[in-house]
């Protein structure tokens, strides 16, 4: 099969797993490795966080995507990290100089070595994750070097040829939006997904941090679309 990606023809090819939350970054992840990959799917951690709506949400994504997608028990990172995202009585905030209590010590490097392992086990090559270094909260286990630290350490440690695709590492959160645009998955991403620390889908909460980034970005993206369009 041909896909038409950023302008130029190429073929698609191989096999991906997508780490996938159901949330704006990781379904722009989905869509850009579905133009990509002849085979895709899809990975979901469940480990306690405060809205199973999460789970719901990822799993009927995949469904109407018709991506095979599978969800994982990681109930023992509640018990050793507790959280913003697990916890009721742990407050949403982000104090300057402090990371944010959202931040799940562990988190992403668990989510990919587990997505390694089932990629192996199904013959797939690729790994995708939708973290990204411009909007990270400082969150470590976000940033480029990382990712990169940790896919040699997984090609090592399994003798196999792991990549981990970050599509939105140096993308911001308009640019976000506007890849989802391009993949033309705009209003799915806008409509369908759940960011909200609050757990409420599409526009939530309006005034938690995720919800505020995202909102950002997607005010900044659509202005400048129309500052293009006056232009044309």
């Amino acid at each position: 099969m041909i896909y038409k990606a950023r302008g130029r023809w190429s073929m698609k090819q191989g096999k991906a797993v997508v780490v996938f939350s159901g949330g704006q970054d990781s379904t722009t992840c989905l869509f850009w490795a579905m133009e990509r990959f002849n085979e895709v799917e899809a990975i979901t951690f469940d480990y306690g966080q405060r809205h199973k709506l999460e789970l719901e949400v990822a799993s009927q994504i995949a469904k109407d995507l018709n991506v095979k997608h599978h969800i994982l028990d990681m109930s023992l990172l509640n018990q050793l990290a507790p959280n913003a995202l697990t916890r009721d009585d742990i407050e949403i905030e982000h104090k300057e100089g402090e990371l944010p209590t959202t931040f799940v010590d562990g988190r992403n490097m668990l989510f990919l070595t587990f997505a390694a392992v089932l990629a192996k086990q199904i013959g797939a090559a690729h790994i995708v994750t939708g973290v990204c270094e411009t909007d990270f909260s400082g969150y470590p286990d976000c940033r480029d070097v990382f990712v990169k630290s940790l896919n040699v350490t997984l090609n090592l440690s399994m003798d196999y040829p792991f990549v981990i695709d970050t599509p939105l590492m140096w993308l911001n959160k308009a640019e976000t939006w506007a890849l989802a645009d391009e993949l033309g998955a705009f209003e799915f991403v806008r409509e369908r997904t759940l960011t909200c620390y609050n757990g409420i889908p599409s526009g939530g909460c309006g005034h938690c941090p995720a919800c505020l980034l995202r909102q950002k970005g997607l005010d900044d993206y659509l202005s400048a679309k129309r500052d293009k369009e006056e232009r044309s």
